[in-house]
């Protein structure tokens, strides 16, 4: 099940294209199917904050790192991986803000509140400050990263400002990974798998 749940992510993803191309000036969305965009925060929800089955990239110096993927990342920690965690919370950001009388709103609201406390981000953000997790998540879930932090500026809402205050230290240490790794890159990479650069490198420039 969490499997099919990382395949219909990773459609969210491809969808994230289309569903640009539908929404006219003032962001009003106008080819969303309710029922659909039901059925999409219900995936999102089902496993935002599901711990396991997990697969963790996680490189270990001593006994003191084999600990629990909550412990290891306390705001995104369910969806099987790092990544698919955080383009699960941008999906419920996007359809909240754009369906936000939606019958999963007010569930979608509180789980997202409970990944984006000023405790669990400083949790994240020391994780990614290691010098031995330089590549961790990137480019492609650290691109999500900052999606996610651009779609909740997009938000007119009190609850999100907050969301984007709270996020700002792992979005800030995120694009601080990218811009040193960046300029290091001879070529495009284009092995069609999650460090390829052209659709991670989409998510950024946006």
């Amino acid at each position: 099940m969490c499997r099919s749940i990382y395949l219909a992510l990773i459609l969210v993803s491809v969808c994230w294209a289309t569903t640009r191309a539908t929404t006219v000036p003032g962001d009003r969305m106008i080819a969303m199917d309710p029922a659909a965009a039901g059925r999409f925060a219900g995936l999102a929800l089902k496993c935002l904050h599901a711990e396991y089955p997990n697969h963790i990239s996680h490189t270990m110096d001593g006994d003191a790192d084999a600990r629990p993927p909550h412990a290891l990342n306390p705001a995104f920690y369910g969806c099987y991986d790092w990544h698919s965690d955080v383009h699960g919370h941008w999906l419920l950001v996007r359809l909240v803000r754009l369906l936000p009388d939606a019958p999963f709103a007010p569930m979608a609201r509180a789980e997202l509140a409970r990944s984006f406390t000023a405790e669990n981000i400083a949790g994240e953000a020391a994780y990614l400050q290691r010098a031995d997790r330089a590549s961790f998540e990137r480019p492609y879930g650290l691109a999500w990263l900052l999606q996610l932090s651009a779609e909740l500026r997009r938000w007119d809402d009190p609850q999100a400002r907050e969301w984007v205050n709270a996020l700002r230290p792992l979005e800030t240490e995120a694009a601080a990974r990218l811009k040193g790794w960046v300029p290091k890159l001879h070529y495009p990479i284009r092995i069609g798998e999650h460090d390829q650069t052209a659709f991670s490198f989409g998510l950024m420039w946006d």
